[in-house]
């Protein structure tokens, strides 16, 4: 089964996309399945290296991290990027500068497609 996860909120003030990342380190764990997490508008800025949080506070740098090494393919919107002044190499290792068309295949390619 292959999932597509659409993440649209900022890294932090709100917990979707924190939300959305514990949804993805538990479907990246199902045995068969296909994860890929597309980040959007304030997303894109979520996958940024070097984030540095309080301590008992979650991480989302530590959560791609953790996700990638099992498997998900991620990638950033472009456009989102530099409208936030975000480069590629800025990116957590693992993730990619991606754009509309990749998204546009992977929702194709997608048995179910979350959005948050």
């Amino acid at each position: 089964m292959t999932y597509l996860l659409i993440l649209n909120d900022p890294p932090y003030g709100t917990e979707r996309t924190f939300n959305g990342l514990r949804l993805a380190q538990q479907l990246v764990k199902q045995e068969g399945v296909t994860l890929r997490v597309f980040l959007m508008a304030d997303a894109a800025s979520a996958a940024k290296r070097g984030q540095t949080t309080p301590n008992g506070y979650y991480n989302l740098e530590r959560m791609f991290r953790g996700i990638v090494v099992k498997g998900a393919t991620i990638g950033a919107c472009g456009t989102c990027m530099d409208a936030r002044g975000i480069a590629p190499e800025e990116l957590v290792d693992g993730v990619h500068r991606s754009d509309m068309a990749e998204l546009g295949t992977w929702t194709a390619e997608a048995d179910k497609v979350i959005v948050f």
